[in-house]
């Protein structure tokens, strides 16, 4: 029997016995239901029940492993024109909070990984990046421009406690005075507010912090190692008071699931101190259209049929649709309704949709020491 059984192209939800099977994999404190295999692997691989009862048994604990990386650069550019910011540093690959609708899920494939298990519990560190960080920044030519800190996946990560990685990439660009940009989900940010405090003063930063949702339930199954709905309010608040300009950001949007909350999400995230807010669409590419349908089945089975129709209505039929623009916000009647609630709310509680830009004249590129030396002759 297999673990993972895909809705049909009408949004058909398979067997109860499939999502029996399911539950006996699930992992506690994660968040995908299994670890299908990747997109560019020539083999599958699927628990099945051999009649002994084994299938009985319950999943065993799955610890998160930490492997070093060595990238020969850090700083990753793009120019996606609906992206806000042309550079990002990633210190991680891969994230322990295990958030099921994930974008960066399928990044995993490249490695030869699942996008499920595998990028919640595999996860890939870079402890020479803020080295190559400071040569980047020193390169003659360099033209400073916003770095956003941790995109791919969240740089305040659970790892991060002990690894202090982000911090140590933070620190190299408050020394220069470098501008930076931070996402995150976790209250772990407000450790570092000796840094980003200065830096906001200076108009060097700024802070974007997302919630799902108000419903702890909810949130707990679908971003189960991330921080609870309450203190990311908390960590707004926080921020807010210590200078950081803060927006919040309600993402992903999911039909029938939180979609009904946004205007409270946003209630909440002004009367804790945002200056901002936007929203996403869920986006579901490659391998985590099947990864999200499983989480479905098991967790709402009676939601399944109905969330996955809407968003394929909000995708021209299909489960994602990666063109610019459209692909963070979805097309047809109900993406416009809910961008409409948005834009009424954001401008009821004057919650500004721009971000106020960050400085760059401020940028002094680090002097290393075999450019100090030069300069001595």
């Amino acid at each position: 029997m297999r673990t993972g059984q895909k809705l049909s192209s009408k949004g058909r939800v398979g067997r109860a016995a499939v999502v029996e099977v399911q539950e006996r994999f699930h992992h506690r404190g994660r968040g995908a239901v299994s670890n299908q295999t990747g997109r560019f692997e020539a083999e599958t691989h699927e628990p099945l029940d051999d009649g002994w009862g084994t299938i009985e048994e319950d999943a065993p604990r799955l610890e998160t492993t930490l492997t070093k990386e060595t990238p020969r650069t850090i700083i990753t550019f793009n120019k996606s024109p609906d992206i806000h910011f042309d550079r990002s540093i990633n210190p991680y690959r891969g994230c322990e909070h295990g958030c099921v609708y994930c974008f960066a899920r399928p990044t995993h494939a490249y490695h030869g990984l699942s996008a499920g298990l595998d990028f919640e519990s595999k996860l890939f560190y870079k402890p020479d990046g803020p080295d190559l960080l400071l040569k980047e920044l020193s390169r003659p030519g360099y033209v400073p421009r916003p770095i956003a800190l941790g995109v791919n996946t969240d740089a305040y990560q659970p790892v991060e406690r002990e690894q202090k990685l982000t911090r140590r990439f933070l620190q190299i660009l408050s020394d220069h005075n470098h501008p930076v940009s931070l996402l995150t989900k976790s209250a772990l940010i407000q450790r570092d507010l000796d840094l980003i405090a200065p830096m906001a003063e200076k108009q060097l930063c700024r802070v974007g912090v997302s919630i799902t949702t108000l419903d702890p339930k909810l949130a707990r199954a679908m971003e189960p190692r991330a921080a609870a709905p309450h203190k990311r309010y908390e960590t707004v608040r926080a921020l807010s008071d210590a200078g950081v300009p803060v927006t919040v950001m309600a993402a992903p949007i999911i039909p029938t699931l939180n979609e009904a909350e946004l205007e409270r999400l946003l209630e909440a995230a002004k009367k804790n101190g945002a200056v901002g807010a936007g929203y996403v669409m869920l986006r579901l590419p490659h391998e985590l259209k099947d990864l999200f349908h499983e989480w479905l089945t098991q967790h709402y089975p009676g939601r399944a049929a109905r969330v996955i129709n809407l968003l394929r209505e909000m995708r021209g039929g299909k489960d994602y649709d990666a063109e610019w623009f459209a692909r963070g916000a979805g097309r047809g009647a109900h993406a416009k309704l809910i961008a409409n609630r948005f834009v009424r709310t954001a401008r009821r509680l004057g919650l500004a949709p721009q971000r106020t830009p960050l400085r760059t004249d401020l940028f002094q590129p680090p002097v290393l020491r075999g450019d100090q030396y030069r300069m001595d002759l």
